[in-house]
C-alpha cells in the first residue's frame, strides 16, 4: 500500500507521512489512542463510520465531501465553529486502508487551511480482539492566527482528537446493539 504518486494538490511533501514511523520531523506530532470496544463487528461499524465521515459530522463538524466515503483523491473540507468563526479547512485523502483488521484513511491539508501536514483516523482490531481508534497527525501552522494560537493549538488538536474517539465509541456501540426498544 504504497503512496507512489503524489495527489498533486497538497501543501507539504511528505505525502503518506502518517502511514510511516517516525513521522517526519520539523513538525508537531498528534498521536492519540481511544478504546472502542471488541470484535469484528464493532470495527466493522467503527471503520464505516470513519470512512463516511460520519464521525466527524456527528463530532460537530460540518464536512463537505466530493464523495460519500473516503478514497484517495477524494477532497474533502472540513469546517468547525459557527457562523463567520467557522475555520475552513481543505484536505485531500492520500491513503486508505481496509484490512481484515484495519479500516481508516489519512488525509493531507490543502493551500487555505490553517496548518500544513497530514491527520489520519484508524480503527484497529489487535490480537486480543479489541478495537482501538488512532489519530496520528504531523502539522505545522500555516495562517497568521495558528501562528499565533501557539502551543494552544496542539492542546487544541488532541482534545479534538479524543472527542473523535468518544463520538466514535458511541456509534460503533449504537451500530453494534442497535437502537434502544421503546415500548
Amino acid at each position: 500500500m504504497s503512496t507512489a504518486h503524489h495527489s498533486g494538490d497538497v501543501n507539504y511533501p511528505e505525502e503518506g507521512g502518517t502511514r510511516r514511523t517516525p513521522l517526519p520531523s520539523g513538525y508537531a506530532h498528534l498521536h492519540v489512542q481511544v478504546p472502542i470496544g471488541r470484535g469484528r463487528d464493532v470495527l466493522v461499524a467503527a471503520g464505516e463510520a470513519v470512512t463516511t465521515l460520519r464521525m466527524h459530522r456527528t463530532a460537530g463538524a460540518v464536512i463537505r465531501a466530493d464523495a460519500t466515503r473516503a478514497a484517495r483523491g477524494v477532497a474533502i473540507e472540513v469546517g468547525l465553529g459557527i457562523g463567520p468563526l467557522r475555520l475552513r479547512a481543505p484536505c485531500r485523502v492520500v491513503w486508505t486502508v481496509a484490512d481484515e483488521d484495519r479500516i481508516g484513511f489519512g488525509y493531507g491539508t490543502r493551500d487555505g487551511h490553517p496548518e500544513c501536514g497530514e491527520e489520519a483516523f484508524l480503527v484497529e482490531r489487535r490480537a486480543d480482539d479489541s478495537v482501538w481508534f488512532t489519530v496520528t497527525a504531523f502539522s505545522r501552522p500555516a495562517a497568521w492566527y495558528t501562528r499565533l494560537a501557539g502551543p494552544l493549538v496542539p492542546v487544541l488538536q488532541h482534545a479534538y482528537a479524543r472527542h473523535l474517539g468518544r463520538t466514535l465509541r458511541r456509534l460503533a456501540r449504537r451500530a453494534v446493539t442497535g437502537p434502544p426498544l421503546t415500548p
